[in-house]
């Protein structure tokens, strides 16, 4: 598999702070492994937070996560559908056209 391309600002932070990443990167990893939450659950759970936030690259990063740990585009769509109520239509609306910014490139 490739090497994954990391995003400009998280590359600059990950080199201007040495350590930084990691640690953010070992919190995600012990918080999921502190339950019986599967990965792919886990994904599209962290999904719908950064949709709920508005962060475009944690979506686009945690579609590709959850695809990775198995779930399937229609999984991706439900999750972020689901939100409508909460969040309000335009927030899902931009979420999923982030989604598909990753999904149509596979």
């Amino acid at each position: 598999m490739a090497a994954k391309k990391l995003p400009k600002m998280y590359s600059s932070i990950q080199k201007r702070y040495k350590g930084l990443a990691d640690a953010v990167e070992n919190l995600g990893k012990t918080a999921r492994d502190l339950g019986p939450v599967d990965e792919k659950t886990s994904q599209l759970i962290q999904l719908a937070a950064a949709a709920a936030i508005r962060s475009e690259g944690s979506v686009h990063s945690h579609v590709r996560r959850a695809i990775e740990a198995g779930a399937k585009k229609d999984e991706v769509y439900h999750t972020l559908i689901l939100l409508t109520s909460t969040i309000g239509f335009p927030a899902v609306s931009a979420a999923m056209s982030w989604a598909d910014d990753v999904i149509k490139k596979k």
